[in-house]
C-alpha cells in the first residue's frame, strides 16, 4: 500500500473514531442509568441518593433507577459500580469510609486509590450523632463516657456496619477520650441499628439525622451529642463533642463514583450535570432541611480529599491495632 493510501486510511479511521465518540456523547444517555446505593433502604443515605438521582434525571432527561446493594460495609455495592462497564450507565453513591478506609483493611478490593475508580462529584458531609433512648440514664456525653470508663467494653453503641463511618467516629472518640465504647455493627444499616436501640439491645447508636429525626420528633429517642465543632443546628439541644472537650468530627463524606475508563465526552457530560445538581438551590434547600453540610468538589478535588482521608484513617487503624 502506498504512503498516500496509508495516510488516507489512517485519516478515515481517525475521522470515524472522532465521529463515533461525538455521536455517543450527543446521544448519551440513550437508556436508563442505574444508580447503586451500597447501603440498606431506610438509612441516612436514602434521602441523599434519591434527591440526587431525581435531579440528575431531570438534568440528563433520562430515567435514573436507584438500586440498594448493601453488604460488606458498603463495599459490595461500591465494587459493583467500579467493576461495571465504563459507559456512563452505572454510577453510584459512595463515601470516605468505603473509598479511603476499606482499601487499607481489605486487600481483596479492586480499588486501592482514586486511580482505580472515577470520581464524579463530592456532595455532602453528614455529621455523626450519638443517640440514646428518651428514658436513658445518660443525660450528657460525659455521663456516657464515665459509664464506659467504669465498665470498659460494656457500653454498647449500635453502628451501621463494621468499620463504616459511624463505627470509625466512635473509634476516634475512644482514642481521644481514652475510653472503650463497644461498637455493635448491623448489616441492615442505620435503620436496623436504631431498631436495636429502641429494643434495648444497646445503650446508644452512632448514626445520622435522616435516620433518627422522626423518632426524635416523636420523643422516643434523644440526641446526646453531635460530632461537630459547634452545636448542630438540626438538634440545638444536643452537645457538640468538640465543645465538650473531645476534638472528634470525622463526618460521613458522600459522593458519586463510576467505573474508570468512561469516554471523555460522556464523562464530561455526566460530571457537568452532576455539578449542576450539587450546586442547585433545590439541592441546597434539601441539604439544609436534612441536616447535611454541602461539600461540593469536582473529580480532581474529590480525589485529593480521599487521599487526605486515607492518611487520617491510617492513623486511626494504628490506634485500633494497638488497642486490640
Amino acid at each position: 500500500m502506498s504512503l498516500i493510501k496509508k495516510s488516507a486510511s489512517f485519516l478515515a479511521l481517525a475521522l470515524f473514531a472522532l465521529t463515533t465518540t461525538t455521536v455517543i456523547a450527543q446521544t448519551y444517555p440513550s437508556r436508563d442509568i442505574t444508580f447503586i446505593v451500597p447501603y440498606a433502604p431506610g438509612g441516612s443515605t436514602d434521602p441523599i441518593s434519591r434527591q440526587f438521582a431525581s435531579q440528575l434525571a431531570k438534568e440528563l432527561n433520562a430515567t435514573v433507577n436507584v438500586e440498594n446493594k448493601p453488604g460488606g460495609s458498603a463495599t459490595i455495592g461500591t465494587g459493583q459500580v467500579i467493576r461495571a462497564k465504563p459507559d456512563g450507565y452505572t454510577i453510584g453513591l459512595s463515601s470516605n469510609s468505603v473509598l479511603a478506609y476499606q482499601p487499607l483493611v481489605n486487600k481483596s478490593l479492586t480499588w486501592k486509590s482514586p486511580a482505580d475508580y472515577q470520581s464524579i462529584v463530592s456532595l455532602v458531609d453528614l455529621p455523626a450523632i450519638i443517640t440514646v433512648k428518651a428514658d436513658s440514664p445518660y443525660k450528657t456525653l460525659e455521663d456516657l463516657l464515665d459509664a464506659a470508663r467504669k465498665n470498659p467494653g460494656k457500653i454498647r453503641v449500635a453502628v451501621s456496619g463494621y468499620r463504616t463511618a459511624p463505627d470509625l467516629v466512635i473509634q476516634e472518640l475512644n482514642k481521644v477520650a481514652k475510653v472503650r465504647l463497644a461498637t455493635v455493627p448491623f448489616t441492615g444499616g442505620g435503620g436496623e441499628a436504631l431498631v436495636a436501640l429502641l429494643g434495648g439491645r444497646v445503650e446508644a447508636t452512632s448514626g445520622y439525622a435522616p435516620t433518627v429525626r422522626a423518632h426524635v420528633d416523636a420523643g422516643t429517642v434523644r440526641v446526646l451529642a453531635s460530632f461537630s465543632k459547634e452545636k448542630y443546628a438540626l438538634f440545638p439541644n444536643a452537645e457538640s463533642v468538640v465543645q465538650a472537650g473531645y476534638n472528634v468530627t470525622l463526618p460521613a463524606d458522600y459522593g458519586v463514583v463510576a467505573p474508570k475508563g468512561i469516554p471523555k465526552d460522556v464523562l464530561d457530560k455526566l460530571v457537568a450535570a452532576s455539578l449542576r445538581v450539587a450546586r442547585s438551590k433545590e439541592f441546597a434547600d434539601f441539604a439544609e432541611k436534612a441536616g447535611l453540610i454541602l461539600d461540593i468538589r469536582d473529580p480532581k478535588e474529590m480525589d485529593q480529599e480521599m487521599i487526605e482521608y486515607k492518611k487520617t484513617f491510617s492513623d486511626l487503624i494504628e490506634f485500633m491495632n494497638k488497642k486490640e
